[in-house]
């Protein structure tokens, strides 16, 4: 069928959302639980299940003397027909409930019929317990699915539901309202009670800030006894009365006022009752906070779920109504508390970090600022004194051990171990980089840093030791690199003639040096070249001089020279004995001839 065929889903009148492709989303749900691991015959009895609740929104009741019949009997077939039960039996729940009724010492049960207006929140009962328990199934086979066999850190997402204030408030406002109060109060404890109370513990020197802390508040709603809570009062007031209409609601507002009525974050009036919550006053009309709080999922309707023939339905409903029913039946709000104290347990076991948001207007459009709004945010948010605490506190603490572990290598007293008191070594650390003596105090385990400027200071000290550390091996990795490449390159010469010299063949059975002369242990000869010239081949050699007194005479005349090759030319170096000077009679190196590549046309071999 169309969506507008069914109730639960043609009330907005809006079947088709611009960037949804419902299509696609089916395909990428199935696949989903498969990933998951949700066997396929499950799978179907999810779907089979969604489309059961659709078609139990469809069934209408009418009112026939005082009591409630269903309007069209064809339209409970098929939703029997998909949860696996009885349709008799569905009508028959659906429009009356059974009673246990002690008199004269005797329990009997007897059947009460509902009229129209009970017959339907009993069908949405049903129809939302259904959901929710499915939706439950759904999230636990998740979180199985990404469970490890060992315990991990992990990082959780917590999106909370603003604050609400309607023109009229009623049961749901007061449950959403009542979780962030629970929500606030954590806020207070761990970010302004708790740092407050650790600069106390830790000594330093510090002026408390006042703040209004809302666990008064959280009391005034959740508290069991002595006095008793708003939700204490409405579950007792559901247990002992048939909550429907406004003679439920009136004994409650009249226990309210003789419990809580001289609270000062209560007031009431006379369809109603005001509480001065962390962000205002909201007022509460009384009128549907019974009916609403009740547990309207009778057990007539669990035993008939319990009665289906597909076992996965069963198992969704598995109270055992023998043992269960003697106790008193749990309400909307005593869920809501438990499930909320849960909520804050968990999170005081994290390590929290919010990001608040404000809402600038109600028209949620660009550029569009509603100063008023912004201000009553700000101010019942408790971000003004949030962020005075912040600003007269420090941005920075730390235990003295991780301290010094983290920072132990900006000084050569503290690295690679500190021998002393630790306290003494955070002091010396803090001295070195010349902190101010205003950016920090010392306390009894930790030291506080006040702004974070001061902070990036230690931070950037650190990473410019790292980046000396991480350059001395990098010169030391192409150092090695070039003295392996150097001696690939001395053997790679060697083997050019080996055993293909014809005469003293085991001559060139040796690595080829290159610098024969020792050019790093000799500068006088260095000093002829360039500061970073290579040296490709540097030795000793004979100079023969031919001198032309008779023609074709043989070399008369042979000199001693340092030859050095170079990728620029060739150096010949000599010696001579110094004529003038203080060294006068010193044998000293001398340049006697550079041979530019450029300048040699051809070379010879005789």
């Amino acid at each position: 069928m169309t969506p507008d065929y069914y109730y639960y889903l043609n009330q907005s009148g809006t079947y088709k959302v611009d960037g949804t492709n419902d299509s696609k989303d089916f395909s990428e749900t199935m696949e989903a639980m498969q990933v998951i691991g949700i066997p396929s015959d499950i799978q179907a009895q999810v779907l089979q299940i969604a489309a059961g609740i659709l078609h139990l929104g469809n069934i209408s009741f009418i009112e026939a003397g005082n009591q409630s019949q269903v309007e069209s009997t064809d339209l409970l077939a098929f939703p029997a027909y998909l949860l696996g039960i009885n349709p008799t039996r569905l009508q028959d729940k659906l429009t009356s409930r059974k009673m246990d009724s002690k008199w004269g010492g005797k329990s009997e049960s007897i059947n009460v019929t509902l009229n129209q207006e009970q017959a339907t929140y009993t069908r949405d009962a049903l129809a939302k317990a259904l959901y929710a328990r499915l939706f439950d199934y759904l999230v636990e086979a998740i979180n199985k699915a990404i469970q490890k066999p060992y315990e991990e850190f992990s990082i959780g997402v917590l999106d909370i539901y603003g604050f609400e204030i309607f023109q009229k408030n009623g049961f749901e406002q007061f449950c959403i309202n009542f979780v962030n109060e629970k929500l606030q109060q954590i806020f207070i404890e761990l970010t302004l009670k708790a740092e407050q109370e650790e600069y106390v513990q830790e000594g330093i020197k510090w002026t408390a800030i006042e703040y209004f802390n809302n666990k008064i508040v959280c009391d005034l709603i959740e508290n069991k006894l002595n006095p008793p809570g708003i939700m204490s009062v409405l579950d007792d007031v559901c247990a002992t009365m048939h909550a429907k209409g406004e003679g439920a609601d009136g004994t409650l507002l009249q226990k309210l006022q003789a419990a809580v009525g001289t609270h000062e974050h209560f007031n009431s009036w006379n369809s109603g009752f005001v509480i001065h919550h962390y962000a205002g006053k909201v007022s509460y009309d009384i009128n549907g906070f019974c009916e609403r709080n009740r547990d309207v999922l009778f057990p007539d309707l669990i035993e008939l779920m319990q009665s289906s023939e597909f076992n996965f339905i069963c198992s969704l409903f598995p109270e055992n109504l023998n043992t269960e029913k003697k106790g008193r039946p749990t309400t909307a709000s005593s869920k809501i508390k438990r499930q909320a104290n849960e909520l804050v347990s968990t999170l005081m076991k994290c390590t929290p970090h919010y990001i608040r948001c404000i809402k600038p207007n109600e028209t949620k459009r660009p550029k569009d600022w509603e100063e008023s709004r912004v201000r009553h945010q700000v101010e019942y948010l408790g971000l003004r004194e949030n962020i005075r605490v912040r600003r007269a506190g420090f941005a920075y603490r730390r235990l003295f051990s991780k301290f010094l572990h983290r920072y132990a290598i900006l000084t050569s007293e503290t690295w690679p171990c500190w021998r002393g008191p630790e306290q003494q070594g955070v002091l010396h650390l803090l001295r070195s980089v010349n902190m101010d003596n205003d950016q920090y105090q010392m306390g009894r385990t930790k030291v506080f840093v006040k702004n974070p400027e001061s902070l990036f200071l230690l931070e950037e000290m650190r990473e410019r030791k790292f980046d000396t550390f991480a350059r001395i091996i990098q010169k030391a990795w192409r150092r090695y690199n070039a003295r392996k490449k150097y001696e690939q390159m001395r053997e790679e010469a060697s083997d050019i003639l080996y055993n293909s010299k014809e005469r003293r063949k085991n001559s060139i059975n040796r690595n080829f040096v290159g610098d024969y002369l020792g050019l790093e242990q000799r500068p006088e000869l260095r000093q002829f070249l360039t500061k970073r010239e290579r040296v490709d081949f540097a030795d000793s050699v004979t100079k023969f001089d031919r001198r032309f007194k008779f023609l074709f005479s043989p070399p008369t005349q042979s000199i001693k020279r340092d030859l050095i090759l170079t990728p620029k030319g060739i150096y010949l170096i000599g010696r001579e004995k110094v004529k003038k000077g203080p060294e006068k009679g010193q044998i000293k190196e001398v340049l006697k001839r550079k041979l530019d590549f450029g300048n040699i046309s051809s070379v010879s071999l005789r």
